[in-house]
């Protein structure tokens, strides 16, 4: 999916209202991803994952913090997120499961702001950050 002017604006906007929340966001979208496809877990046998654990808020704030990255480089997506894809697909062989867990949280967090415009704009951004991360899969 081709991300237009407009939902790069909306993505933008989205992390602006994000801004300064990336551990709490992050710990609350992997424990949700933990929750909701406990098959997951296995990759992280090392974690305590139990809700607000230091592991949990940890990774949740490494991986918010590589999306803040993907927005600030939204159009070179690709040179951006090279050492996370690299990482993924040589050593830890996981596809990103988080995009429909970080929708909802978004959608919980933004309310009204998360117009089905900016929903659309995430998923797209979203969609195109995890092509990235499994490109070297093939």
């Amino acid at each position: 999916m081709v991300l237009t002017s407009e939902d790069k604006k909306h993505v933008q906007h989205v992390w602006t209202l994000l801004s300064g929340t990336e551990e709490d966001l992050g710990a609350e979208v992997l424990y949700r991803m933990f929750q909701s496809y406990p098959p997951t877990k296995t990759y992280f046998p090392h974690f305590d994952l139990t809700q607000g654990s230091e592991h949990i808020r940890g990774h949740g704030k490494k991986v918010m913090v590589a999306l803040v990255n993907a927005v600030k480089n939204v159009d070179n997506l690709s040179q951006a997120l090279s050492e996370l894809s690299n990482l993924h697909a040589y050593n830890l062989r996981v596809d990103p499961f988080l995009s429909q867990c970080l929708q909802v949280a978004l959608a919980a967090r933004l309310g009204k702001e998360y117009s089905p415009e900016v929903h659309s704009a995430v998923d797209k951004f979203l969609a195109a950050v995890a092509a990235v991360l499994a490109e070297k899969y093939r």
